[in-house]
């Protein structure tokens, strides 16, 4: 049975990990007979959002830990044990979270930079030639670290593809549902609501990105 550790950014899609996108995410794990133990940064979040109002809370604080155990209803361990001969791939669920807690993209874009916890696992991952998933902004991490990895975040032509072509990375087109297949890096990603989706086209996305990876790990190669 393989094992997936999946990377969370929080709990809620405007500051930490967007939740349709991570439950259907650990759904897909599920269906595809594999298991999983999310991680999470054990520090604060860089900041607090109303989902209600869509504004900024000021002087609130939460912790990242703390708040991805609302979503991983089996446990959260901080990211410093994230070892990956422990398991099979890494997967990263989208939000805000992702692009303000695992890293300044939301702040800086092109001139972003990844959190060294972050930056350790996913490197760690890629050096040890494992598998990594990613989905709707996720990709943006890999983009960064990674050097000419082809990811998608949806839609060509927009600020954030340019972004990604600033920061050395090839940046594909998808529809809802698609995934984008580096094997040469074994990087999985899919677009999620980057695009205007449903949730059932999240959905789509995550199984497919899971899909792809498990016969990635079985020896079939997807275009």
């Amino acid at each position: 049975m393989k094992k997936f550790a999946v990377i969370l950014a929080g709990c809620g899609r405007k500051d930490g990990s967007e939740i349709n996108e991570t439950i259907t995410l650990l759904l897909s794990i599920e269906q595809h007979h594999c298991e999983y133990q999310c991680f999470a940064p054990d520090r604060p979040q860089t900041e607090v959002v109303d989902h209600l109002t869509d504004k900024k809370v000021a002087n609130a604080k939460r912790n990242i830990l703390t708040e991805a155990a609302r979503l991983a209803r089996l446990g959260v361990r901080p990211i410093e044990e994230y070892k990956a001969e422990d398991f099979d791939g890494l997967l990263f669920s989208g939000g805000f979270g992702v692009a303000k807690n695992h890293c300044d993209y939301a702040y800086k874009g092109a001139d972003m930079e990844v959190q060294s916890d972050v930056a350790r696992v996913i490197l760690e991952t890629y050096k040890a030639k494992k598998p990594i998933g990613a989905m709707c902004i996720a990709p943006v991490l890999m983009a960064k670290l990674i050097p000419g990895v082809c990811i998608t975040l949806g839609n060509d032509g927009t600020p954030d593809a340019d972004n990604m072509a600033k920061l050395g990375a090839q940046h594909v087109q998808t529809e809802n549902g698609d995934v984008c297949a580096d094997n040469a890096n074994l990087v999985f990603t899919t677009p999620a609501y980057m695009l205007d989706a449903t949730l059932k086209d999240v959905y789509d996305g995550a199984f497919n990105l899971v899909e792809t990876i498990v016969d990635t790990l079985n020896g079939e190669m997807r275009k």
